[in-house]
């Protein structure tokens, strides 16, 4: 007696989630030296801001070439939560309204623009309430304001910055500490700093995927979708969304390493203080390497997450088979 194949969802949630959060990981910590110099670029003052090569050998001078990794743990942590929230309630309402579509009758199942719209938003808020605490650790250990032990004064330290490096390379605050430190002094609140422009950046996400999924079901027509393609996609995608969205990138780096005793700014306030202080070009200080970073993140992310599911999906089939002769 013969037994059929075990139908398995193509849609799993779980399955896109956990590729998702995978492909974050890798394409992160391929890219993340580009993070660190653009995250110290956005906090840094107007007179402190270093050309990209000088700034690479100033961090390296001052901390060695793991300064270039200052808070990778965190944000290897903080990607595979952030895209497992995210692909997780994306696929979920996908595929509800893909399930709407097929009870409508409708001739395709695909995604419209609005819909994709709409998983992304409520994909996008659901990450960030949950994350941001995750990004605000982090973006403390990278731009790296430290206080001095011996004087007990804050001292702001931005190795991508001028000034002679100094003889002693310095301590690493590790992620459990830099919590731990920002709850003592400023208390749980602080972990949601910038939570307002990281809400308003979901449009990056929404950008990014409406466009990724416009053009892979264009693409889709002619031709399967590989990796390579899913790879350019994704940087077409990210390129555009990053672009777009740079200033609130800038206002919410600022926000997050901003101090208790600081003047608390609106999301306007900060942009209109950072254009006051430093024109215009304020709002897309180290746009450079964000972009770079932003679109190569983007793309290894489309790429690995395919190859990902696409593994999990054999990896289910073979166990199922398994089952099944046992």
């Amino acid at each position: 007696m013969s037994l059929s194949k075990p139908v398995l969802p193509q849609n799993d949630n779980v399955a896109h989630a956990l590729a998702g959060a995978g492909g974050g990981v890798l394409s992160m910590a391929l890219t993340y030296p580009l993070i660190t110099l653009s995250t110290r670029a956005q906090v840094e003052s107007k007179r402190a801001e270093t050309a990209f090569l000088a700034a690479v050998r100033n961090i390296i001078a001052r901390e060695g070439v793991s300064g270039l990794y200052s808070g990778l743990s965190s944000a290897l942590f903080g990607i595979s939560v952030t895209n497992f929230v995210y692909y997780y309630w994306y696929e979920w309402t996908r595929a509800f309204f893909e399930a709407a579509a097929a009870k409508a009758g409708r001739a395709s199942k695909k995604l419209t623009a609005v819909e994709s719209m709409i998983a992304g938003a409520i994909a996008g808020s659901a990450t960030v309430i949950l994350t941001n605490p995750i990004w605000v650790v982090n973006t403390r250990m990278t731009a790296r304001k430290n206080t001095s032990a011996e004087s007990g004064e804050e001292k702001e330290v931005l190795p991508g910055g001028g000034g002679a490096a100094p003889a002693k390379k310095e301590r690493k605050p590790s992620t459990i500490g830099t919590l731990l430190s920002l709850l003592r002094t400023e208390g749980p609140t602080a972990l949601f700093a910038g939570v307002v422009p990281a809400l308003v950046l979901v449009i990056n996400p929404i950008l990014q995927y409406t466009l990724f999924e416009q053009m892979k079901n264009a693409v889709e027509k002619r031709r399967r979708v590989t990796p390579t393609v899913a790879f350019f996609l994704g940087a077409l995608g990210k390129l555009f969304a990053t672009s777009v969205t740079y200033p609130y990138i800038t206002v919410k780096s600022q926000m997050h390493v901003a101090k208790a005793g600081d003047k608390k700014e609106g999301v306007f306030e900060a942009i209109s203080r950072v254009i006051r202080e430093e024109g215009y070009s304020g709002l897309y200080k180290g746009i450079g390497p964000k972009v770079t970073q932003s679109v190569l993140t983007a793309a290894f992310l489309f790429a690995f997450k395919d190859v990902l599911y696409e593994y999990s999906v054999r990896l289910r089939h073979s166990v199922a088979k398994k089952g099944i002769a046992a």
